[in-house]
């Protein structure tokens, strides 16, 4: 029987700020083939600023000082399917910065689908300039615990 300190009673709930809650996401490492490209995409679609830079790697950060780091590599391809991180779900501030995600990927020629899930949020999905995806969902799981895994991730 689940009781209370349970992984399986526990699943799905945060814990009160700055308590026992865990580490938290800070930084995301993103090797790119064209640094002022990506650079441009992320900063747009993200409403990131540009805080560092060499001419070799950016770092972007948000208002939520959630930080991307972009550092050039050339023309190598990203690995669908392959064992390590596939994409990162970013969680849009407003359903109106929804829709601004989603025109910027459309002004791109980069967004691929949206769609609203039974549970009550919407996703959009696009790719990135080195056709990796980016998916932007809203509201944040901080405001709709998801009750679900998303099909999306059987999708390869």
């Amino acid at each position: 029987m689940p009781g209370a300190g349970d992984p399986a009673a526990d699943a799905g709930r945060a814990g009160p700020p700055g308590r026992d809650r865990g580490p938290l996401l800070a930084s995301v490492v993103m090797f790119v083939s064209d640094l002022d490209r990506s650079v441009e995409f992320y900063r747009e679609l993200l409403k990131m600023r540009v805080t560092v830079r060499t001419t070799t790697a950016a770092l972007l950060v948000g208002s939520d000082d959630m930080q991307v780091y972009v550092r050039h590599m050339g023309r190598v391809v990203h690995a669908l399917g392959g064992i390590g991180v596939q994409y990162v779900i970013w969680t849009a501030d407003s359903l109106d910065d929804l829709h601004r995600c989603e025109r910027t990927l459309k002004e791109r020629s980069a967004h691929t689908s949206s769609r609203e899930m039974a549970d009550g949020f919407t996703v959009v999905e696009g790719r990135d300039p080195d056709d990796v995806p980016v998916v932007i969902a809203y509201p944040g799981p901080n405001k709709a615990a998801r009750q679900e895994i998303m099909a999306r991730i059987y999708t390869w």
